[in-house]
């Protein structure tokens, strides 16, 4: 059975000997020749003139990570198919060099993996990656714990270029700060990069991009509520921050190593995955300023599950 255009009523045999018997020769022959001739659809109308207030960017995490090769290796394992894995921009080590650009923003790159941030998984749909051209660490260092490992720092030309890019994107997308993240970040255990070298501090003060805390609420939580060895309060505080940590009040594998990759990123002097007193005041002051007042400590409305998206993060900048 065929249609008249879109939206008509179909052209059966039955209906068309019924229209045929009341009507003309001339107006049976117009009926044969519409159904033998389709109308053109009408133009379809769409007005964009209304916006709803509730919508944001599918770009919501910005994810950096080291390539742990050199340019050549980075480029090739980075833009061929036969490995699998990309990301939207390849930052290279030294000086007058270009920044690569290997896939569109608009285009999902895969650089994130099994990952997990702020109560999104399998992050690739939702972020920019970018890569910076580094080694890591020696391939020797591999089984020893990360502290033990000789990690390759960062040089300042390369570092410029990378906060200019990083800046560009959080404007583009309206990336919030804590949404800036590491691959450790991301994929604790799994994943080092950028490593403990990287200056996320240096990022924040100076060109205002990521999360950092107030040393101030540092020392103010630190002072008045020391860690008490609470897992359960604290495995609740990293996954109110964005963390994947269990809920089960048990110190294991799985949060040690979302401890050692918080302390990478907010306390790199010591990563060693012990929970400590300022480990545990440098989240809390994290919570407090990206989240409010109360939102620490374990505090009621600070549990599992929850998503920081509120208006505050954006007032931290």
């Amino acid at each position: 059975m065929d249609g008249i255009g879109d939206g008509a009523p179909p052209c059966t045999r039955r209906a068309f000997f019924r229209h045929a018997s009341r009507a003309t020769a001339g107006a049976a022959a117009l009926s044969v020749a519409a159904c033998a001739q389709p109308l053109q659809p009408t133009p379809l109308r769409i007005d964009r003139s209304v916006r709803s207030e509730s919508q944001d960017a599918r770009v919501r995490h910005l994810v950096l990570h080291y390539t742990a090769a050199p340019l050549a290796r980075s480029m090739q394992l980075l833009t061929e198919a036969d490995f699998r894995v990309s990301a939207h921009y390849l930052v290279p080590e030294g000086e007058d060099l270009p920044v690569y650009q290997l896939v569109p923003e608009d285009r999902r790159a895969w650089h994130a993996g099994p990952s997990y941030w702020q109560g999104e998984r399998m992050l690739n749909a939702s972020s920019i990656g970018i890569e910076i051209v580094n080694p890591g660490f020696p391939d020797e260092d591999q089984a020893l714990p990360p502290m033990l490992r000789r990690w390759h720092p960062y040089g300042e030309a390369q570092f410029q270029v990378l906060a200019r890019l990083a800046a560009g994107i959080v404007a583009r997308h309206g990336i919030r700060p804590t949404r800036v993240v590491g691959h450790s970040d991301i994929a604790p255990g799994r994943k080092s990069d950028p490593g403990p070298l990287f200056p996320w501090e240096r990022l924040y003060r100076e060109h205002g991009i990521g999360a950092w805390p107030d040393a101030a609420a540092v020392e103010r939580h630190a002072r008045l509520w020391p860690f008490a060895g609470d897992t359960a309060s604290l495995q609740s505080r990293l996954q109110a921050y964005g963390y994947d940590t269990p809920q089960t009040g048990v110190f294991d594998e799985a949060t040690q190593q979302a401890v050692i990759a918080f302390q990478m990123h907010f306390r790199p002097a010591r990563y060693d995955g012990v929970p400590d007193t300022e480990t545990a005041a440098i989240l809390d002051a994290l919570l407090e300023k990206y989240r409010g007042p109360g939102r620490a400590e374990g505090a009621p409305g600070v549990g599992a599950g929850e998503e920081i998206g509120d208006p505050k993060e954006a007032d931290a900048r």
